[in-house]
């Protein structure tokens, strides 16, 4: 829509950001029937959640920054009708380890009894692979009740704790750090940090930090869907942004790309959106307006003092290759060890002794990381000719390298961390790992780094935070409004990453900030 056209009308809704969490609250609110319209800065809607083909000349469509499904509530798929699926991974994951001088390895995947023996054969007893069946038993019976729970008004935090009906599960998650937990349940020392890296996914922390950021981050992991099973969204996670535009458009929304949001100004009661564009500015007026930004984003655009700052801790690394390279542990199929999530220098105590080095301002002498491989699920990512050549895609999250160890050199250190990351893979590879990369139509090879500068570049992240900010508790707190988007102006709703229940592919931030709107229309539902 040209800035003429958008500057002529006032609409019931515009929506700052056209990520996948404003398309899910455009979708919504245009199928109830009000006139909405996005401005979206780039020029693509999808904000992180995008697929594109980074390398020239290769016909491979990677899921560039965010990577897979946990917290995308299938009602979210039904209720806006998406043209969207995913596949479940055969595998949930492979950790590489030496012992007694020879390579072994944890595989969890391949139904019970495969697991059980795999855990036997790690550990030579019983006891791990019981202690992993409670500890996980525990975690689904939090994740069946916790999970419905997102996409309703905010429950008290005792009303939450009733639902969860248990006052272990309770206090392992809600109130002790999470690795007292992991340490009375788990005697190895490579299932403890197998457990533990679902608590570290782009937060800073220690197991024992008091301030419980790396329990939240665990419980959003390990509740997505009601059983914490993290899926392959098929065609790459483009098709999910595609499909949210596809519907908020034929609902009627109006989405604009190339128009970044400047200043919001509101009474509370009526607000004006000022935006950019490569012409100008122009003004649009709402009754209600939703920021799907930062926090940071948001207090800029309202004028409201900044909030604490963020920080990112990651490093993504895309790759293709010309095949998946062969293991030292004989005894597992690259197909499968790649097909879940492939641990490496994820140790218990590698992973304390990375985050000590981190937080006395040094790369990590051994970064931890994680690896997994899309297309061995889902190969319509890439084209003919490559699936047919055997062709492979390799995504890389790597784990506690904050923003500040980059501030100095951001390329030098980048550098620096990939070379070191991927050394701690080859020590587990039967042939480096560069030996099977792809390369480009220039002749380069198929890689690319992204840092946390480099993710607040490109995407906004405050700090290169893929949350936004910390993780919040699934329930009400003070200030957290009823549905957990509200702010202190009446009619500016947050439904980015950064609100209550916010962080990760959910689309549950822009439910509840159109269920938010609605209900101060039409009255909450009976």
């Amino acid at each position: 829509m040209p800035p003429a056209t958008a500057a002529s009308r006032t609409y019931d809704t515009v929506i700052v950001g056209g990520g996948h969490n404003g398309l899910v609250a455009a979708a919504y609110l245009a199928r109830a029937g009000r006139s909405v319209l996005v401005l979206e800065r780039l020029g693509d809607t999808g904000g992180a959640a995008v697929s594109t083909r980074p390398f020239t000349g290769v016909d491979a469509k990677l899921s560039r920054y965010s990577y897979l499904v946990s917290l995308l509530p299938r009602k979210i798929v039904r209720d806006l009708g998406l043209d969207f699926r995913v596949r479940g991974r055969t595998v949930s994951s492979y950790t590489p380890v030496e012992r007694a001088g020879r390579p072994t390895g944890l595989l969890v995947g391949g139904g019970e009894r495969r697991i059980r023996e795999a855990f036997e054969r790690l550990t030579g007893g019983k006891e791990e692979y019981r202690a992993w069946r409670r500890f996980y038993g525990m975690t689904g019976q939090v994740a069946e009740r916790v999970f419905p729970t997102l996409t309703e008004p905010l429950p008290t935090r005792d009303e939450l704790r009733r639902r969860i009906d248990d006052e272990t599960a309770w206090r392992t998650l809600f109130e002790e750090p999470i690795g007292v937990a992991i340490e009375e349940h788990f005697a190895d020392d490579l299932v403890r940090g197998v457990v533990l890296t679902d608590a570290l996914i782009g937060t800073f922390a220690d197991a024992h930090d008091t301030s419980l950021r790396q329990n939240r981050c665990f419980l959003y992991h390990v509740i997505g869907g009601g059983t914490g099973a993290w899926d392959v969204p098929v065609g790459g996670m483009g098709a999910l942004t595609d499909a949210l535009a596809a519907a908020a458009r034929s609902a009627g929304a109006s989405l604009t790309t190339g128009h970044e949001a400047v200043r919001i100004e509101t009474d509370g009661r009526a607000a004006e959106v000022t935006y950019r564009t490569a012409d100008g500015e122009g003004v649009v007026g709402a009754r209600h307006v939703l920021v799907n930004a930062s926090p940071q984003e948001l207090a800029a655009l309202v004028g409201d003092p900044a909030p604490e700052p963020a920080e990112g801790a990651q490093l993504k690394v895309n790759m293709l290759l010309k095949r998946l390279p062969r293991l030292r542990d004989t005894a597992v199929d690259p197909r499968e060890a790649f097909a879940g999530t492939f641990h490496i220098a994820e140790g218990y105590q590698q992973l304390a002794t990375a985050h000590a080095e981190a937080a006395a301002g040094r790369l990590p002498a051994a970064p931890p990381s994680e690896i997994y491989c899309h297309s061995l699920t889902d190969p319509t990512i890439l084209g003919r000719d490559l699936v047919e050549r055997g062709y492979q895609t390799l995504t890389l999250f790597g784990l506690h390298t904050p923003a500040r160890l980059f501030t100095a050199d951001n390329d030098a250190v980048r550098a620096e961390l990939l070379k070191s990351t991927l050394a701690q893979l080859d020590a587990h590879l039967a042939e480096p790992l560069a030996d099977c990369l792809a390369l480009d139509a220039d002749g380069r090879p198929c890689i690319e780094a992204k840092t946390p500068l480099d993710l607040e570049h490109d995407l906004r992240l405050p700090g290169g935070n893929i949350f936004h900010r910390d993780l919040s508790w699934p329930h009400a707190q003070d200030g957290t409004g009823r549905w957990g988007v509200e702010t202190r102006h009446a009619n500016v709703l947050l439904c980015g990453a950064g609100a209550v229940r916010g962080g990760g592919v959910s689309g549950v931030p822009g439910h509840n900030a159109a269920m938010a709107v609605l209900e101060r229309e039409d009255g909450p539902e009976i």
